[in-house]
């Protein structure tokens, strides 16, 4: 396992493991339109965005790790924070901490993409439940929590889609399914991660208590190409 994968993660998979969910070619990858907006660089600092300018429509934005600076022509930054990634480091979870959480399948994507505007979460996209397990807790038929998978490569299993609706934040389904979550992973054999924004401190805090440790920070950008 090489946590070095990690310093450029969305690469490595976009360009590796799950090369059959993204489009691109050269030095650069997206996850195929539905799925995340999410964009990997073979050289996360220096970003090949005439490349990209070739799978990104005009208007549409997409998220890219690793670079400061300023955009070249033809393209804006909507939004710019810094995402910590945090990797487990604590034991196997001896029991299962959400047995009652329910599969969510495709029939559950628009329930899934709805729940992520409401809880203010992303980036996030229709598609965003193939990319692995997810499971979620149900209140009179809403979506009220759920957590997934999305990024894997070299053994490494990002844990994503973390969100809880605003009206059961205090009731800790966010962090029973996040431990399924690693728990499953860890008994695969696989080392589970996530990201956190650096502007979401509860989030970050409550991961750490639950077993994760800090592996990096970078800066993270929400792009658009003109129109």
């Amino acid at each position: 396992m090489n946590m070095d994968r990690l310093d450029n993660i969305f690469w490595h998979c976009l360009h590796g493991p799950q090369s059959h969910l993204a489009v691109g070619s050269g030095a650069v990858r997206r996850l195929a339109p539905g799925y995340c907006p999410i964009a990997g660089f073979e050289q996360a600092g220096v970003p090949d965005f005439a490349a990209l300018a070739i799978i990104c429509a005009p208007g549409e934005q997409l998220y890219c790790v690793g670079w400061r600076g300023t955009a070249p022509r033809g393209w804006h930054i909507d939004a710019e924070s810094t995402a910590h990634c945090l990797v487990w480091d604590g034991p196997i979870p001896g029991n299962d901490p959400a047995p009652d959480a329910h599969r969510l399948r495709r029939e559950h994507a628009t329930a899934a993409l709805e729940l992520v505007r409401q809880a203010g979460a992303g980036p996030f996209g229709l598609r965003s439940i193939e990319l692995g397990d997810y499971f979620g807790y149900f209140d009179n038929g809403r979506l009220v929590a759920m957590a997934g998978e999305r990024f894997a490569a070299d053994g490494l299993r990002e844990i994503s889609g973390v969100c809880t609706h605003p009206d059961f934040s205090h009731c800790g389904m966010d962090r029973r399914l996040v431990l399924k979550l690693a728990r499953r992973q860890l008994m695969r054999g696989e080392k589970p991660f996530l990201h956190v924004f650096h502007d979401n401190v509860a989030a970050h805090r409550l991961y750490l208590r639950m077993g994760f440790r800090p592996h990096s920070s970078a800066a993270a950008r929400l792009v658009s190409r003109a129109a």
